[in-house]
């Protein structure tokens, strides 16, 4: 009989998809999840997605952070960090606040970086210096 823990914290439960494996379908996780088999179908996990050498999706990624080493073909939504290593092949569009590329890997498709929100207090005021001083 399965022992349940109520206070057991769900959100590091770390999910695999083996090398071997395949699956058809939507995959919706609230930890982190790496696929090492083929996914057809999107993604949505609140952790980190990882794609290992031999995985291969057909379809959307959204998460926290990515780190790709197989092949995507489909959009990745990443809301902090996106990193492709030198393996990793990706056909279709990337959105992200952060992209880490390593050298070797290939995209093909479309990459919007979010830019961070600036406030008011983060601005520096500009002052003079003797130099611009001297050109205005």
């Amino acid at each position: 009989m399965a022992k349940y823990n109520e206070n057991e914290n769900t959100s590091n439960n770390i999910n695999l998809i083996g090398f071997g494996t395949e699956i058809h379908g939507d995959v919706a996780c609230g930890g982190d999840l790496r696929i090492d088999g083929t996914l057809v179908g999107n993604i949505n996990a609140k952790g980190k997605v990882v794609i290992g050498e031999t995985g291969r999706i057909k379809g959307e990624i959204t998460c926290k952070n990515t780190d790709v080493s197989g092949t995507v073909d489909g959009k990745i939504m990443v809301s902090e960090l996106l990193s492709l290593k030198s393996t990793a092949r990706v056909i279709g569009d990337m959105s992200t606040n952060r992209l880490a590329i390593e050298p070797g890997s290939k995209f093909t498709g479309y990459c919007d970086m979010k830019a961070e929100e600036v406030t008011a207090s983060s601005q520096k005021p500009f002052t003079p210096t003797k130099e611009t001083e001297k050109k205005g």
